[in-house]
Order: structure tokens, then sequence, then C-alpha cells
């Protein structure tokens, strides 16, 4: 047990799944195949930028295809939607992502969560060399992370040294005039960008990030537009999770994406960002583990994005301050990403005063986020009355 419910529900979770050694780790590029096979994390951001980590949350290892939605993002802020559009669609491919998904005759790739559709946004990134691209990637997916990323060389090296199957993909891009710079430009820039290094709490803070309309929570910049986010989690709610897609839609229903080091992400729009990390992979390339735990959450937290969930921006009704005691009002329905904003409020109250929670105007409290009000509760010594 610690002294946060929420790290404590996600503790849980993980001891659920970790027996599960299920999946192999990437082997096609060999700096991948040395990852620890063990590792496993499950980080959550909240609206006020809390970082609830569980598992090896400092774990490091690099992006792959957790990069595509920002690249994409990148694009769309530079270049508009209609123009980004022109180059590559939104479609699911419904097939690997390393495909060769062009549509017939226009040669657009079917998305910019596969190779080829990376490919192609990668090469809209300001600038007109790799070192120049990659300059501009870092600098947005490290406004998104709250920290300066960084390059793991040896990685891209390794990609750069197997990636046949991507200048070829590359090459076929360029002979239907998708991007305007070289191929080598493109596909070595988009094998950095795959390259960066980065732990949980980093890609859980650039979900967040895309949850809060391009709002960075633990930073406080919006780093994008919220047209652009609302845009990119669109795709990723329907090409996130490569050809396993519609199968992630039916059991966890958040806009997600994954990638081969290991990583997903999730975003649920206004409440949340959150990463799991386990390097076993399954037939389609995602995470076997960090599946599982994300299903787990979103089952028992009700999170699934076409759940009946009512409108819920905030939970606080008032804050009563009576002599020594403040009492904290609650109405309507709070469910897991409301309650990590009621459990911030309490400790902020709590620091001046004795803590009442008011739960009786509330509608529906989830059982699992009453667990975690009322954990806090007793940490604080607070009275609850419902």
């Amino acid at each position: 047990m610690t002294d946060d419910p929420i790290v404590d529900a996600l503790t849980t979770v993980l001891d659920d799944v970790r027996d599960d050694t299920s999946g192999d780790v990437a082997n096609y590029i060999p700096e991948l195949a040395s990852a620890d096979a063990d590792a496993l994390s499950l980080v959550l951001v909240s609206p006020h930028g809390g970082v609830h980590a569980a598992g090896d949350a400092g774990h490091r290892f690099t992006l792959q295809s957790i990069s595509k939605p920002f690249a994409f993002a990148l694009a769309l802020q530079t270049l508009g939607r209609d123009e980004v559009l022109e180059r590559v669609g939104v479609e699911p491919s419904g097939e690997p992502f390393n495909a060769i998904s062009l549509e017939p005759g226009s040669g657009k790739p079917d998305n910019p969560m596969i190779n080829a559709g990376a490919i192609a946004t990668t090469a809209m990134a300001p600038g007109e060399t790799i070192e120049e691209k990659t300059s501009s990637l870092l600098t947005l997916m490290s406004a998104c992370a709250g920290r300066e990323l960084k390059v793991d060389e040896d990685v891209y090296a390794s990609e750069s040294e197997t990636g046949e199957r991507n200048r070829g993909i590359a090459h076929l891009l360029a002979s239907y005039r998708a991007f305007d710079c070289g191929v080598d430009t493109a596909v070595e820039s988009y094998f950095r960008q795959c390259s960066i290094q980065v732990d949980a709490k980093d890609v859980a803070t650039m979900a967040a990030t895309l949850a809060f309309g391009g709002r960075n929570p633990a930073t406080g910049e919006q780093v994008l537009a919220p047209e652009v986010t609302r845009d990119v989690v669109a795709v990723m709610s329907s090409c996130g999770m490569y050809d396993a897609s519609g199968r992630w839609t039916v059991r966890v229903g958040l806009p997600a994406k994954s990638g081969v080091s290991g990583g997903i992400i999730a975003v649920d729009p206004s409440e949340f960002g959150v990463a799991a990390f386990s390097p076993r992979l399954d037939r389609f390339g995602n995470s076997v583990r960090g599946v599982r735990a994300l299903e787990e959450i979103s089952r028992r937290f009700g999170l699934h994005m076409l759940a009946d969930r009512p409108e819920t921006s905030s939970p606080v009704v008032d804050v009563d301050h009576r002599d020594d005691t403040t009492v904290v009002r609650l109405h309507g329905h709070i469910n897991f990403g409301t309650a990590a904003q009621v459990a911030h409020r309490m400790r902020e109250e709590a620091a001046t005063a004795r803590l009442m929670l008011d739960l009786r105007d509330t509608e529906r409290l989830d059982e699992s986020c009453g667990m975690v009000l009322r954990r806090v509760a007793a940490d604080l010594d607070a009275s609850i009355e419902e």
C-alpha cells in the first residue's frame, strides 16, 4: 500500500497480469531484442498533471510507433488538415503495421498509424535535412512529455541497418510524389523519430497532452491546437492498434497507440492519459500484458468511450468552510477520471483544515472510485457523509 490510492489500484492491475509471460520480444530490430522481457509498468496522468506511476515506471524504452500520432499532429499543426489529408488517408487498413498499404491509383497510404503513412507524415515535419526534421519532431514530443527527450543512437543505428523494407516503402511513396524531400531524408528521419528514448511517465504525459486538447497538464503549455488533437485522437480510435484495432475498441474502448518496444498509450478525452509498458508482444505487434492491463482498467473503472457516462466536467459542487472544518460537496456521476480530481482537491483542502466529504448528492459512484475516495478520506482522517 502507498499513500496514493490510484497507484494502489494500478499496482493491483499489474499484479493480476504479471504472471502472463506469453508473447515474444521484438527481434527484427536487433537492439529491441535485448529488452528486459519482465519489465512492466502502468502510469496515469490526471487533469492537474499528477503522475500516478506503478511498476517499473522509470524503465527506458524507445517510442517506436507511439511516435506516429505525434508526427501526424506536427504535420497537421504545420500544414493544416486539408493539405495533410491530400497525402495520407485516415481509414483503417486491417493489415500489419509494416504492410505496403496504399490507396489504388493515388498511392496514398491508408492512415498515419502504419509505417507507410507515418513515413509520409514524418516527411512533412518542418526542415530540409534529417537533422532539422528530427529537431522539429523532438521539440514537439519533448513539449508533450514535459522534458527534453533524446534519440537513442544505438537503437537508431540498429533500425537504419535493418530498415530495407521501410526504405522500399519510402521509394514507393516517392514514386507517387507523396513527399517533397528525398527518400533518405524521409526514412532516416522516421527511424530517428522511432528511436526517441522515453519511459512510461513520459508517454503517459504525452497521452495526457492529447487527452486535454493539446495542453500538457504537467507544464500548462498549450503544445497543440485542440482541433489537431481531436483529429489525432479520432484516427487513434480506429487505427491505433494495427489490425487488432477493432478488437481493442470492443474490449477496451479508449483511443490508443501501441509500439513494438512494448509501450501503449491510451486517451480518455478530458479525463486522463495512461500508458502501459511490457516488451512481450502478441501476433499483432501489441504488448500482451499492456493490452491486458488497459483492458482491466477499462473494465474495472467503466472507461469504455461508448459506455453511458454522464457529463462530469467537475464533480465538486462547492467547498464550504465551517469554523475548523471544510466540507467538499460532490454531485453527479463520479468516475475514475473525476475521482482523481476529487482526490487532488481533498488533499489541497486538508492541508489547512479538518475535512468532510459529502457524497449525498452523487447520482452514481462507481465501486472502484468509491474505494479510491474512501481511502483518501481515511488517509486524511476525513469524515464522509453518504
